[in-house]
């Protein structure tokens, strides 16, 4: 497989096999990931990996833990188009794969509740940054995280990266002995995609190539 089709078939699973991974595998895939570039070769990211009865405590512990406020907004307030209304299909679109629609917000609140259950996954990463840190090495952490995420599409797994997580930073930040100087930025579910699964069978919509991009003196 090369990048053109990693990049291709990643997509945000939100409903895995339940299939272990094996922990050489996962290792294998996060040091390998850990060549991506950042500014400065600062190399911001911290990670947390669970898997097995860990993974099984913590969904536990999630699910008795009332939300948390957030720590940083990951929408602006009052969101604007053409930004609104890529959010706002992509919404409707995974919805309308599974049957919920827009007024049904019990279905709705049930599937969102799936986020704690890492939608199946056997693996759960956390990703997280000191908080002395600023928007570019923020940026750095994306650039690990999309690295990794097309790394384990190369071995035949599939992920989702969940901002989910900023709802209940410091239940998380206590289970996995997080520092108090370093912030929960994201977490991320792994392993193998239920093919099977209606809300696996369709893609976010992509804007216009014109729409985003201008180039000038090619050809």
């Amino acid at each position: 497989m090369d990048v053109t089709e990693a990049v291709a078939r990643r997509m945000s699973v939100r409903a895995f096999k339940p299939d272990p991974v094996p922990g050489e595998v996962v290792r294998g895939i996060l040091e390998a990931a850990h060549g991506a570039p950042s500014g400065g070769n600062l190399q911001p990211w911290r990670v947390h990996a669970l898997s097995g009865e860990p993974l099984v405590e913590f969904k536990a512990l999630i699910a008795a833990s009332p939300m948390e406020e957030t720590e940083y907004d990951v929408y602006p307030a009052n969101l604007w188009d053409p930004y609104r209304s890529h959010r706002y299909e992509c919404g409707e679109d995974l919805y309308a794969s599974i049957g919920i629609g827009r007024d049904n917000r019990a279905g709705r609140l049930a599937q969102m509740s799936n986020n704690l259950k890492f939608f199946g996954a056997p693996v759960a990463l956390f990703f997280s940054l000191d908080r002395k840190l600023g928007p570019p090495q923020w940026s750095d952490m994306g650039m690990y995280m999309q690295t990794l995420m097309l790394l384990a599409v190369e071995r035949g797994l599939d992920t989702c990266a969940q901002e989910f997580w900023n709802r209940y930073p410091r239940t998380v930040a206590r289970f996995v002995g997080l520092p108090d100087d370093h912030i929960l930025f994201c977490g991320m579910a792994l392993g193998y995609r239920d093919e099977a699964a209606p809300i696996n069978g369709w893609r976010a919509r992509r804007a216009p190539f014109d729409s985003w991009c201008q180039m000038q003196g090619f050809d």
